[in-house]
């Protein structure tokens, strides 16, 4: 089997998808923009061959180097980067090399576009916020009309939170219109909710191999605007009105061969046309990995290996590494760079004790949304994952 990686190198954990493969004897090449020297020790060891290019956006030097590991290696199985930013790269490559192992570049859009994504969650039985197109000022008053304040503008095909704000009155309305980028811009009432994942791997016949769900006590979008703190928890177990809903959505979208990370809203308070609190309510459908160091947090909290799941789901189609050990909550706290922190780095790895699984640096692609330093450890109950986040995040008097 012949298995091309976009972008191996980035995020750099993403090296561990490689080194499965090719220990599942995948023949693994990679396509990158970084110096080969640059790579880990461990990538390069993973990769038949490595191409360079000198930008991944520059679709003939793809093209080139897919055509390159063609004449070299025979029929290419699959392309994939398990990267949001690339999905429409990987299929438009599949598409032009008749691989027919992920979606094409017509079947990409529903996961791209927040519009269309609304009719399959439709389809799927979960409810989700009334939107419209944020043409035009009048238009956008009209609608705010009809749901009242705030509302939520989002790129229709943006990616996570970013370029994403609350307008919590007209004269934000005004501003925010005064200076809208050209591309196309959804406006929805805004949800009163928790954000809740469901995230997970499914075969060729779209049944889910392993499941979980992490929770975001605090918004995304003010994590990415405001600074406020960015922490979150992989639960222990998947509740089971977000198992369904997750299933039921993967379903409606005829989700195959994938990492996925579906996004919920848990309602915090009752929501006339959505759902009475604690519902579920969609938010968004992502066709790959959370991001960041999520994926290592799903290990931390399930001890299991997601990058092994998906690399059997890739050779064998199924899964053949079962659960090794106990279920725990496993919390990330992302502080950011010139705060001053009640405890250093040091002093909170030493406070974590056996507790603390990764300290490290977010990278600075990523730092705006997650924090430029990372403390993930994993904890028996809530009560000590608030301990945890008190520690994190307390200030210097």
């Amino acid at each position: 089997m012949n298995f091309v990686f976009i972008s191996p190198n980035f995020p750099e954990t993403y090296r561990w998808f490689c080194i499965r493969l090719r220990e599942n004897g995948v023949n693994v090449l990679g396509v990158g923009d970084a110096p080969y020297d640059a790579l880990h020790p461990d990538l390069r060891r993973a990769l038949t061959e490595y191409y360079r290019v000198d930008s991944l956006a520059d679709y003939d030097q793809m093209v080139r180097a897919l055509g390159h590991f063609t004449g070299r290696y025979g029929k290419l199985d699959w392309v994939e980067s398990n990267n949001e930013y690339w999905l429409e790269l990987d299929a438009a490559l599949r598409t032009d090399f008749n691989i027919n192992t992920g979606l094409k570049s017509d079947q990409i859009a529903k996961y791209k576009s927040k519009r269309r994504m609304k009719d399959y969650y439709r389809q799927a039985g979960v409810p989700c916020a009334r939107y419209a197109m944020a043409t035009t000022l009048e238009a956008a008053l009209a609608f705010t009309r009809e749901v009242g304040y705030p509302v939520v503008v989002k790129p229709d095909r943006g990616v996570g939170a970013a370029a994403t704000y609350k307008l919590r009155c007209e004269e934000d309305a005004a501003e925010f219109f005064a200076h809208k980028p050209e591309e196309p811009y959804l406006m929805e009432e805004f949800v009163p909710g928790v954000v809740t994942t469901y995230d997970g791997v499914c075969n060729s016949r779209g049944e889910v191999l392993f499941a979980a769900s992490h929770i975001a006590p605090n918004s995304i979008m003010d994590m990415v605007n405001e600074g406020v703190p960015c922490f979150y928890y992989v639960d222990k177990e998947v509740p089971p009105d977000v198992e369904a809903a997750g299933k039921a959505v993967l379903r409606a979208f005829g989700a195959r061969r994938r990492f996925f990370h579906l996004e919920f809203f848990r309602l915090t308070e009752d929501k006339e046309g959505l759902g009475r609190r604690g519902d579920i309510v969609a938010l968004e459908v992502n066709m790959r990995p959370a991001g960041g160091y999520t994926p290592d947090m799903l290990n931390f909290s399930q001890s299991v290996d997601v990058y092994q799941i998906w690399a059997d789901m890739v050779a064998f189609d199924q899964r053949r590494h079962p659960y090794q050990g106990e279920h725990r909550y496993c919390i990330y706290a992302g502080r950011r760079d010139g705060v001053d922190y009640a405890m250093d780095m040091d002093e909170l790895h030493a406070r974590c004790g056996e507790h603390a699984r990764l300290f490290t640096r977010m990278p600075d692609a990523l730092a705006g949304a997650m924090g430029n330093q990372v403390a993930i450890a994993c904890f028996d109950t809530k009560e000590e994952m608030e301990r945890f986040v008190h520690d994190a995040f307390a200030l210097r008097i």
